[in-house]
């Protein structure tokens, strides 16, 4: 697998133009998967694991890796699939998600595809509900499903969605204010509301940039004063249709949007986005997902926004 990740500069010219790279894989049989290429830092043989007693089932084990010690997880039981056996046939795909580095067992890798994110589809209706399934995509007439790992990682890790105590203001009232989330994952727009919520601000929710680009075009149908009422825009950057760093350019290109507050949450690793951040306009990049930072941040904007409004008044 050594080279399969070469070139990654190059591949960071994708970001901003509804382009990205899947990393190809199979757990059991013919089905392939995908994952981004930007959540990947590296594909090894299975190393010695070391087994944890008392670890979720689908914790293989940890490995040692260049003084690093992380988890390895079975990806095929992690979605509720049979368990991969012979590990040490098996491939290890080092990812890294919501500021953590682990890794996932897999029965193969295939190969890199450049696609472009407008033939990432989101999954056929009622297969998503309960499901690990975030999307799909045609590879060489073959369906590709990808895996909603935010929801792996929080079904195997946990997470607090609770604010603590302390940060929210309590003269805040935003119940006048309104926020659009922007995720195609369940998990991660849930997460967000659940934190929208305790700050008492109502939310919309959307599955990808293009659904939310039309939510917005049609509040202005609508005559909604965007400025007025809309105090932020929460959007996920990899969703099929439209990325978020499009949706942002879209905005801003915009007249009747263009002065719209936007925050990109992302699982992505940081530096790259913050680059990404200034280039197509957005207010700000959050990593994932850390609910006091977002409380945080998002309460200083319903401030911020609140000023705003009674100057306009």
């Amino acid at each position: 697998m050594a080279g399969i990740l070469d070139g990654v500069d190059q591949r960071t010219q994708l970001a901003g133009r509804n382009r990205l790279e899947l990393l190809l894989f199979r757990l059991h049989g013919r089905q392939r998967y995908g994952i981004n290429v930007f959540k990947v830092k590296e594909v090894i043989q299975c190393p010695p694991l070391t087994q944890m007693p008392g670890s979720n089932p689908v914790v293989r084990g940890i490995a040692n890796m260049r003084g690093k010690t992380i988890s390895v997880m079975d990806l095929s039981m992690a979605i509720g699939g049979p368990r991969l056996d012979n590990a040490k046939g098996r491939f290890i795909i080092i990812t890294e998600y919501n500021r953590q580095t682990q890794g996932f067992m897999v029965g193969g890798v295939d190969h890199i595809i450049n696609m472009n994110w407008e033939d990432i589809l989101p999954p056929p209706k009622g297969a998503a509900g309960g499901s690990y399934l975030t999307a799909v995509t045609q590879v060489e007439k073959e369906l590709v499903e990808i895996i909603d790992v935010e929801k792996v990682m929080k079904d195997i890790m946990g997470g607090s969605e609770i604010v603590a105590e302390g940060i929210i203001d309590s003269d805040l009232d935003a119940s006048t204010q309104h926020v659009l989330v922007v995720d195609d994952s369940v998990v991660a727009r849930g997460q967000v509301k659940r934190v929208l919520e305790q700050l008492g601000v109502e939310c919309t929710l959307c599955n990808d940039g293009q659904q939310a680009l039309s939510q917005l075009r049609e509040w202005v149908a609508e005559g909604r004063d965007l400025n007025n009422w809309l105090a932020l825009i929460v959007s996920d950057i990899e969703m099929p249709q439209m990325d978020g760093y499009s949706l942002t350019t879209a905005i801003r290109k915009d007249p009747d949007l263009e002065k719209l507050h936007v925050f990109l949450h992302s699982s992505l690793s940081g530096v790259f986005n913050e680059t990404m951040v200034k280039k197509v306009g957005a207010n700000r990049f959050l990593p994932k997902y850390e609910p006091n930072e977002l409380a945080e941040f998002v309460q200083a904007r319903l401030i911020e926004h609140a000023e705003e409004r009674s100057q306009m008044a």
